[in-house]
């Protein structure tokens, strides 16, 4: 009996470790399958300053197609191909050439209109102030690619009227408020007289559209000195100054 016993005992230890050893040859013969290492996330400014770097190229990209074929000719194709980037690309940041036409206008002249319809500190006569938005405008716009823009304004609004009210509501209506501004102290300080002209801020811009258009038509037959026009023009309005 007790001899039995010992038999059973044995042969199941046998098969115990006849099934551990085929368990272990089985998963020997099973492949090692590495584990697959996830990509290190990118830091979210480095995609962010890519993305920034990519929109401003397609911009710049853009102003150079609009400036050179102007509103009508500029194809997308072409925008893509100047900034380097695939025509699908361009649809990540525009939806169409007119959103990024507006995408210029933003980039390229409204943060300087800002800054010159921003409330001037008057510590002398409002002429120096109106002065100085001339000089900043003829420096700015009139002597730099921004005066293109203005001049396709100019030729291509009245085909595409959604540009010029977008350019009028973004760049326009400020620089006219600003000057209206301007106008109406000096006339309220008694330095203008003609009291209606605070309502045709035009009037006194006018030279500075002048000179955008003349750079672009007659500035090789007849160079033009805007800055100096513009003091003429002044003096028709706030009278001449004291020689003294």
């Amino acid at each position: 009996m007790v001899m039995t016993k010992r038999i059973e005992r044995a042969t199941r230890s046998r098969l115990a470790k006849r099934r551990t050893t085929t368990i272990r040859a089985a998963a020997a013969r099973i492949p090692k399958v590495a584990s697959a290492k996830l990509p290190e996330p990118k830091p979210a400014a480095n995609r962010a300053e890519k993305s920034a770097e990519r929109r401003a190229a397609i911009v710049a990209a853009a102003m150079d197609e609009f400036i050179a074929r102007g509103f009508a000719a500029t194809r997308l194709d072409d925008v893509a191909k100047r900034a380097g980037v695939a025509k699908g690309t361009l649809y990540l940041y525009f939806k169409d050439k007119e959103s990024m036409f507006e995408e210029l206008i933003r980039t390229a002249v409204v943060p300087l209109v800002n800054r010159m319809a921003a409330p001037p500190t008057i510590t002398g006569p409002v002429r120096d102030a109106v002065e100085r938005f001339a000089e900043t405008f003829i420096r700015e716009i009139v002597s730099t690619r921004r005066g293109d823009i203005v001049r396709l304004i100019v030729s291509e609004g009245p085909r595409f009227p959604a540009i010029a009210d977008f350019y009028f509501r973004e760049v326009v209506s400020k620089g006219m408020a600003a000057m209206q501004a301007l106008i109406q102290l000096a006339i309220t300080r008694g330095e203008i007289r003609q009291r209606q002209l605070a309502q045709f801020p035009q009037l006194v811009v006018a030279p500075a559209i002048v000179a955008v258009i003349w750079q672009s038509l007659f500035a090789r037959h007849a160079p033009l000195d805007a800055l100096a026009m513009f003091k003429v023009h002044l003096d028709l309005i706030f009278g001449e100054r004291s020689k003294t």
